[in-house]
């Protein structure tokens, strides 16, 4: 008789060795029996048992953490990017006559920065990873260029100051997003629909010049982008760890577009909070 593998409940499901015959089983009842069997075992919860990888989640952990790092990196080159371009602006009169003095251009840039966030985003599994780059830091350097009035509005210490805000408002949103296990995809929704709606409040506001919506729409905003900062951080990180490792072009995309995402969260709260804190001139 031979030795039948699959009635022991020892069995973790690595198949069946029963290869040859069992030299420790002597006629039809066995004079070896596994002492170790006494009843069910208390490990085995259906068919088998299959211990956690652990190895594995901390390799996949591991890798996350490297490319949100990276995209962290290249966020904050884009912001790099934008605040020289700023400063280069405000000391460059012709350039402030060209940007300011003519509303066709300062419109023309402002289309070509809507333009530029769309293509990134609606292209971003088409394009190589280089020109995504390219398109992201073409971004970055135009929007110094139209957020450059506001070095000539705001005082530099209220700027500075309110940048070290925005900072560690978005760090402490950024890492709840990074490390909390509740899915925060209600509040990114809700937060998305409130930021339709402040922008058709904005764009009433340019009529009524009411001093009370202006208010309004300025705190709204800050909520909205911080709960944006934590939905959009824990959206890219799901996405870096549905991805194949292997697919570096696929990785780098994703370090593109969620560096793009962080950034324009980044910028839009810093803008908001500005007109809380910011000191005119």
């Amino acid at each position: 008789m031979s030795y039948n593998y699959e009635n022991n409940p020892n069995n973790y499901g690595y198949g069946d060795y029963n290869q040859g015959p069992n030299p420790y089983q002597q006629g039809q009842q066995g004079q070896y029996a596994n002492p170790y069997q006494q009843g069910p075992n208390p490990y085995q919860q259906g068919a088998a048992y299959a211990a956690p990888n652990l190895y594995g989640q901390n390799l996949v952990q591991t890798r996350i953490q490297s490319v949100m790092s990276q995209v962290y990196l290249w966020m904050t080159g884009g912001l790099l990017v934008t605040g020289a371009v700023a400063v280069f602006t405000t000391q460059t009169p012709a350039l402030l006559q060209l940007i300011y003095g003519t509303p066709f251009v300062f419109f023309a840039l402002l289309l070509l920065e809507i333009g530029l966030v769309w293509g990134i985003s609606a292209s971003i599994r088409r394009i190589a990873p280089s020109t995504a780059t390219a398109l992201f830091v073409l971004y970055s350097a135009i929007n110094g260029l139209t957020l450059s009035v506001f070095f000539l509005v705001y005082t530099s210490q209220s700027i500075a100051s309110t940048f070290f805000i925005a900072g560690g408002m978005f760090a402490l949103m950024s890492l709840y997003g990074f490390t909390t296990k509740r899915d925060l995809s209600t509040i990114g929704n809700m937060a998305m629909m409130a930021l339709v709606g402040i922008i058709l409040a904005s764009l009433v506001n340019l009529f009524l010049h009411s001093t009370g919506l202006y208010w309004i729409i300025t705190y709204l905003g800050v909520l909205i982008f911080v709960g944006l900062t934590a939905w959009d951080t824990q959206k890219i990180k799901r996405m870096i760890g549905a991805t194949n490792p292997a697919d570096m072009d696929t990785t780098q995309r994703i370090v593109i577009i969620g560096a793009l995402e962080l950034y324009l969260d980044f910028v839009n709260l810093f803008l908001f909070l500005l007109r809380i804190f910011g000191r005119r001139r």
